[in-house]
């Protein structure tokens, strides 16, 4: 039993999935009327969100301990091994977990209130009898909702007594959902190469129900469903912003593509900052987000109030 076995389970490699949170505070800050960023809520409010996850990755990989038997690699996890008791991962857990509320209290009641709901879906999805994880499409919707989650500690970070708008909720939600049906994508092409159909559904029971089909249209109907979404926000918002959508497509597009690839990086989420391309996009799709919240192109409002005006 090493200490090194206790941080690997808690994976702060997966930290990076909370650069998701960004795009909340900078909405929050732009959209909310008097906001204001506090650097100490953020900065604790990141270690919250942090300790949370490992505490959910923590309880997660000692309820898939017997799935994760059947895996080529996972099979190789410390609580597969026996490594690591029942009553320490349980302890762990607790620990985490109470770090992280507590933290989640200093930043705000709707930001705690996030925390316990993060808490709560991580529960739904791997503890028995609930375990939504083994339900076919309902272990893409339930995972996903983790998105949105991630842009209410944004905004909550930022504004503590509004929401953010609707359409940018559902955008998250099913960019999540898109996210995590190409993950399921790709390691169901790259395991179904090597192993029979029965020890994928003994790792994952919903792979005895998905197909490769199935989830390759799964991803483009919950990518569909994301872009509209994000659409009818830019136009509502600011119509400056629409001039992001292509950005948008490409990242859709481009995220779609590298699933296709044998061992591809979308299997591991945590590793997709060493995607080049990827971290390109995404970073240039940030700073011009940001840029058209800061500015006004009088030209596009115009086209728009008199496209109104012909019509009505």
């Amino acid at each position: 039993m090493k200490y090194k076995d206790y941080i690997s389970i808690a994976r702060p490699d997966h930290w990076p999935k909370h650069i998701f949170i960004i795009p909340g505070i900078i909405l929050a800050y732009f959209l909310v009327p008097n906001s204001e960023l506090s650097l100490l809520k953020i900065i604790i409010g990141f270690c919250s969100a942090c300790l949370l996850s490992s505490a959910n990755y923590v309880i997660n990989e000692w309820l898939d301990a017997p799935f994760d038997r059947y895996h080529t690699i996972k099979k190789n996890r410390p609580l597969v091994l026996g490594k690591i008791s029942s009553i320490s991962v349980l302890i762990e857990y607790a620990i985490l977990v109470l770090a992280g509320i507590y933290l989640s209290s200093l930043v705000g009641t709707m930001f705690l209130l996030t925390s316990i709901i993060f808490i709560f879906f991580a529960i739904l999805y791997n503890v028995k009898p609930f375990r939504m994880k083994d339900r076919i499409y309902i272990d893409i919707i339930l995972e996903s909702f983790n998105n949105p989650i991630r842009l209410f500690f944004g905004w909550f970070m930022v504004s503590g007594n509004t929401i953010p708008p609707y359409s940018i909720i559902l955008f998250y939600w099913f960019g999540g959902a898109f996210l995590m049906s190409t993950k399921r994508f790709g390691e169901y092409r790259q395991l179904i190469r090597t192993e029979t159909l029965t020890n994928l559904s003994n790792y994952r029971l919903s792979f005895g129900k998905y197909t490769e089909n199935s989830l390759l249209l799964s991803a483009y109907f919950y990518s569909m469903l994301a872009t509209f979404n994000i659409a009818i926000f830019l136009v509502k918002y600011k119509i400056e912003l629409i001039l992001i959508f292509p950005a948008i497509a490409i990242l859709f597009t481009y995220y779609l593509g590298i699933s296709y690839k044998e061992f591809s990086i979308v299997q591991t989420p945590e590793k997709l900052f060493l995607d080049k391309y990827l971290m390109a996009i995404i970073i240039f799709t940030i700073i011009l987000f940001s840029i058209l919240l800061m500015i006004e192109i009088p030209l596009l409002g115009m086209l728009t109030e008199s496209f109104i005006t012909e019509i009505f």
